[in-house]
């Protein structure tokens, strides 16, 4: 089988959409480009006649790396129910990479696993056991660093900067996000993750390492 487009540079985000995680989502996805890769995840595509579930395993077939933060696991303060998409989305990607029978590409993938703290998995998902979880402390600088090494100590590649210079990087872009958003005619606080990630690649254009 073909080998997907971009698979070595493609990075699964599994992460809560909820406004309290709104930084921390712009944080990894501009650390993800910044190193040098392209993140994917479920809200790159609005198709009302898409399933939801088709359109995960396809993402995920077509990413070598994912990042899998499992923080979001309090009660929802409407329902009442816990919220499972998380642990559902880490378990498709661990699920591709351990059983590719027919696709030698996804026996490649590489996981990166975090949580707020680095041992409370262990009360809501024990079959994560012996995992490495990485803790970023709802910080998005640690959560920078921790993608950053997990980049780096996975793909090798000399090009990409240390986590404290690419969460600086950030901080500058973050700053500039409102001009380029008034340039588009764009809303600041109402970005597509599209969107978001249009102005992320062209800051960064402008703004080499």
């Amino acid at each position: 089988m073909a080998l997907p487009t971009n698979y070595s540079n493609n990075v699964f985000i599994n992460c809560p959409f909820d406004p309290a995680y709104h930084q921390m989502f712009e944080a990894i996805v501009f650390a993800i480009h910044d190193c040098g890769f392209i993140p994917r995840c479920a809200r790159e595509e609005e198709d009302g006649g898409d399933l939801r579930f088709n359109k995960l395993i396809r993402i995920i077939d077509d990413c070598r790396y994912g990042i899998h933060d499992i923080s979001k696991a309090d009660l929802d303060a409407n329902t009442q129910l816990a919220r499972f998409n998380m642990p559902l989305e880490l378990g498709l990607f661990i699920g591709a990479q351990r059983y590719a029978a027919n696709t030698h590409h996804n026996k490649e993938k590489k996981v990166l696993v975090m949580d707020a703290e680095a041992y409370r998995y262990q009360q809501f998902i024990s079959d994560l056991a012996g995992t490495d979880i990485s803790s970023h402390q709802n910080s998005p600088n640690i959560a920078i660093t921790k993608v950053r090494d997990f980049l780096f100590n996975n793909s090798r590649r000399k090009t990409i900067a240390s986590g404290e210079f690419i969460s600086q990087r950030f901080h500058l872009f973050v700053n500039a996000l409102p001009a380029y958003c008034d340039t588009l005619h764009w809303e600041r606080n109402n970005l597509t993750f599209i969107g978001y990630s249009i102005c992320v690649t062209e800051w960064i254009k402008e703004n080499p390492i």
